[in-house]
């Protein structure tokens, strides 16, 4: 069980920190059943989420784990998902999003990275199924690994880049 003020990984929507963990008086909830009350750290908003919920949760990584998976990832291959139907695409992309582990996300961020650049050199554009969700997964990548290391998600990007140049 997660306690007060710990920070975790709740399912597609990021980062959470845990506000109160009990019983909610509130309609709609269950009686004699604890409730984790979320705050998304990275959005506005509020959640209510069950103690034994099945929706993917996890601690937030450490730093030393944060860093020690950055020095990982020139190690991840990428998986170009090449189905050109959208909403196949979209549920192949989803399977990495829902899975909530870094290097998932990776995965999916280089693979439509591959796609773009070579989509670039035959005069294309990515389809939004792919930008969407390259963004999407930067943005869980990001904001884990910003949470983990004490910066703004914004600088993530750089330091990965400055770590990885060392």
């Amino acid at each position: 069980m997660y306690q007060v003020g710990e920070q975790i990984v709740y399912g597609m929507t990021g980062v959470c920190r845990v506000e109160a963990v009990g019983p909610l008086d509130m309609q709609g909830a269950k009686a004699g059943v604890d409730y984790y009350t979320l705050t998304p750290v990275y959005q506005g908003g509020r959640l209510f989420i069950p103690v034994d919920t099945t929706v993917y949760n996890r601690p937030v990584m450490t730093k030393e784990e944060a860093l020690d998976f950055i020095e990982h990832i020139p190690e991840v291959d990428a998986v170009v998902c090449e189905n050109r139907n959208p909403r196949l695409l979209n549920e192949q992309y989803q399977v990495y999003l829902k899975s909530g582990d870094c290097t998932d996300l990776v995965r999916l961020i280089r693979a439509v990275y591959l796609k773009e650049k070579r989509a670039a050199r035959m005069g294309r554009r990515l389809s939004q199924v792919d930008e969407h969700s390259m963004r999407r997964a930067e943005e869980m990548l990001h904001n884990e690994l910003a949470s983990a290391l004490g910066i703004a998600p914004g600088e993530v990007k750089e330091f990965i880049t400055k770590t990885l140049e060392k």
